[in-house]
């Protein structure tokens, strides 16, 4: 049978999601304890692989298996083997033609950045401290100009192995909440660094540093060199992945 799961994780101590053998990922860690429950060897599929130090509230995971366990017994099982910076919200069987990764319709990014003078000791490692002023109406402005179908070169790491650089954002909003920034983008997927590089030129333009327009200039130039500085990734969350009705998954709970 093949189950599907949403799970959660600080990525603070991961050296991202992907497996990659000597270091603390947090495929590995999943894959560990779900195999205790199955009592067999598990490999999972992410809907989104995540950096370093990036957090995920929405990511979802299939996985086969030929253990009959019930939801609850994979659910409960599951999480009394993870360590406390990783959980699985919800379990669910599903069809086999469902993936993770290719079924999903878009996939939803919350990138949040603490804006005053000061650090703050409870946010450490959650959010990205910024503390000369920024203008988060400026910001969102600057935003829109990223809306709709384009050639993300310049907003994607120079290393990264898409195929294509043509992304849809749907929705891509930037919000103030007392001292907290929200940046807010929802696409059909997206490249490597895509959000941060994004944050990057959008805070520069906050600050008063760049023109109101220069993440379309940047959008034009198809130069990831031209495209200013990867945000840092303390501030990242993966926050939802959407699919068909068809398949029933439930939703994460919003940060």
């Amino acid at each position: 049978m093949r189950v599907a799961m949403g799970v959660e994780y600080n990525g603070a101590a991961f050296h991202g999601w992907q497996t990659q053998g000597d270091v603390r990922t947090v495929q590995e860690t999943l894959e560990q304890a779900l195999s205790v429950v199955a009592d067999h060897p598990v490999v999972v599929q992410c809907a989104g692989r995540t950096d370093a130090g990036v957090h995920g509230m929405g990511q979802v995971v299939h996985f086969n298996t030929e253990a009959q366990r019930s939801e609850r017994n994979w659910l409960l099982g599951t999480n009394v083997n993870l360590p406390k910076d990783v959980n699985v919200n919800w379990v669910r069987p599903v069809a086999e033609h469902f993936n993770a990764r290719f079924s999903a319709l878009e996939r939803s990014y919350r990138y949040i950045i603490l804006n005053r003078p000061t650090r703050s000791s409870v946010w450490q490692d959650r959010v990205v401290w910024i503390h000369k002023p920024l203008d988060s109406q400026r910001m969102h402005q600057a935003a829109q100009y990223l809306l709709g179908t384009h050639d993300f070169t310049s907003y994607r790491a120079i290393g990264c192995q898409a195929k294509s650089p043509v992304r849809t954002i749907t929705h891509i909003s930037v919000t103030q909440e007392a001292d907290r920034i929200f940046l807010d983008v929802t696409a059909n997927a997206f490249l490597h660094h895509m959000v941060r590089n994004i944050a990057g030129v959008l805070i520069a333009i906050g600050k008063g540093e760049q023109p109101l327009d220069w993440t379309r200039q940047v959008l034009e130039h198809q130069d990831r060199t031209l495209g200013g500085v990867t945000a840092q990734p303390e501030g990242l969350y993966l926050v939802r992945v959407g699919y068909p009705e068809e398949f029933q998954l439930p939703e994460n709970p919003p940060l």
